[in-house]
């Protein structure tokens, strides 16, 4: 069967929202979800029910995952300063975005915490969900709440939730051990569950642990620092001795860490090499690998506390989580990646699958991994083991970020995910690349290029697609593309 092709009857009576708590959540496209990720501008500056129109006629969307909190561009506010504006919209970058929660706070909600409600200031007195919710209905759409662990460092009393690093400094990241940001957390999502007529409410938070970061294991690696890496506050501190993990241990051998890859980035190459130095240092410090699954099992206690804080408002609220991108990267985080274990407080999972500007990040990931853990291979021969260890295979180094990946590579980790998450209640719905930016001379959607990636998506069993990152950066015509796989499905 082409790559392309996905049987007619698979689309239409494939895995729908059957699980219980998805009950009532009855997708528009034969039963399987067709969802967009949009933010408030959007609405703003091209009126509500224009968006909405183009949406149903050039994609057959109806899902939307409506950015309601963030401080990052990722999400909201228009396209990205410096990128080619798209041919929709205001014909002008927001410069002076600011960001928050772009839906009204009520008050009851947010005292437990020191972080106070956070309404961002960017459009006044404007309620995304109020003025959306109702225009959406009306055209059979559901909403979904997205949400971005992405904060601002001048935000009232933010220092008494951020992360320590090992020397003790605060971090721009918020401690998922805090009890203020477990409790904020909990009370927005109840906040939106208990005052809006919502379909549901996705989070998404792009980090991971300070092993793997220490190790600028990610796509945009190359420049962190590993010095700064996190958390070391009272509250995890407090964890790992409950945990039976010695936190002087633990800071000595992340100090260690910091010097190797100081090193390393210098060109300094340890006698040994770097996978063996590295090894080194992890059999002389286990802490580090404890301490990167205590940070691990903070995200998956935060994912359980924001699942069962919905669940007690509405029950049958599905509630479900962005899966980072450099899950299709990182075999550490892949690892921590444990489908069977997410599905326990997971009614759907966005995988991230961007096709398009992968190739620019895993180049990006090499490049990075090359200063340190495989600083002994060629950058080709560090790609080569890990198309072969995440099993996908894709063009060379110097090609990949002028190509981008194939809808091959989409199919290959939906099928993973579907795989992975076997007998879970679970629905794994991909997220689609359209016009995410790219450097100026690297690899662009085209409508053909995200028409073959839903496909594959679909053909290797999806229960879904969310077209991302937002719509104010999506050209029209590559928006259709999505559309027209939609409608070659439905015709067979």
């Amino acid at each position: 069967m082409p790559e392309t092709s996905v049987n007619r009857r698979d689309f239409l009576i494939g895995a729908g929202w059957s699980a219980p708590a998805l009950l009532g959540f009855q997708a528009g496209a034969g039963g399987k979800m067709i969802g967009i990720q949009v933010g408030a501008v959007s609405f703003l500056d091209e009126g509500t029910n224009q968006v909405l129109d183009i949406f149903r006629e050039r994609a057959s969307i109806d899902t939307l995952f409506l950015a309601v909190f963030t401080y990052g561009r990722g999400i909201a506010g228009r396209q990205v300063p410096g990128q080619p504006l798209p041919d929709h919209g205001k014909q002008e970058y927001d410069l002076d975005f600011h960001g928050g929660n772009f839906a009204t706070p009520h008050a009851q909600y947010y005292r437990d915490t020191v972080l106070k409600g956070l309404r961002a200031p960017d459009y006044g007195s404007y309620d995304v969900l109020a003025d959306v919710l109702p225009a959406a209905r009306k055209r059979g759409m559901k909403t979904i709440c997205w949400l971005e662990d992405v904060f601002r460092s001048d935000i009232p009393d933010i220092g008494k939730v951020q992360e320590k690093d090992p020397h003790g400094r605060n971090a721009h990241t918020l401690c998922f051990n805090n009890p203020n940001y477990r409790n904020f957390l909990t009370g927005l999502v109840e906040d939106y569950a208990r005052s809006y007529e919502i379909d549901g409410v996705m989070w998404g938070s792009e980090r991971q642990g300070a092993l793997a970061n220490a190790l600028g294991a990610s796509h945009g690696g190359l420049h962190s620092d590993p010095g700064r890496v996190t958390c070391f506050c009272e509250f995890c501190q407090r964890k790992a001795r409950e945990a039976g993990i010695s936190f002087e241990r633990a800071r000595q051998g992340f100090l260690e860490l910091e010097k190797f890859v100081r090193a390393g980035r210098a060109g300094g190459r340890p006698v040994d090499g770097y996978y063996v130095e590295f090894w080194r240092l992890l059999l002389k410090y286990p802490e580090l690998a404890a301490w990167e699954m205590l940070w691990t099992n903070s995200l998956r206690e935060t994912y359980a506390a924001i699942y069962g804080a919905v669940k007690a408002a509405k029950p049958n609220l599905p509630v479900g989580w962005h899966i980072w991108h450099n899950n299709s990267f990182n075999p550490i985080y892949r690892a921590e990646q444990d489908l069977q274990e997410l599905s326990k407080y997971s009614d759907f999972l966005k995988i991230v699958i961007y096709n398009n500007c992968a190739g620019e990040r895993m180049a990006g990931y090499i490049d990075s991994v090359g200063q340190t853990l495989y600083g002994d291979l060629t950058k080709q021969k560090s790609l080569e083991f890990h198309y072969a260890v995440m099993n996908y295979q894709e063009r060379s180094y110097d090609e990949i970020p002028f190509t981008g990946l194939s809808s091959d590579y989409v199919y290959r980790e939906t099928r993973r995910a579907i795989t992975g998450a076997a007998g879970a209640k679970t629905r794994i719905w991909p997220g689609i690349d359209i016009d995410i930016p790219t450097a100026a001379n690297h690899s662009k959607c085209t409508p053909q290029g995200v028409r073959d990636a839903v496909l594959a998506a679909f053909r290797g069993g999806a229960h879904g697609v969310i077209l991302s990152r937002k719509y104010s950066e999506m050209k029209l015509a590559n928006l259709s593309g999505a559309g027209e796989a939609i409608r070659q499905l439905q015709k067979g």
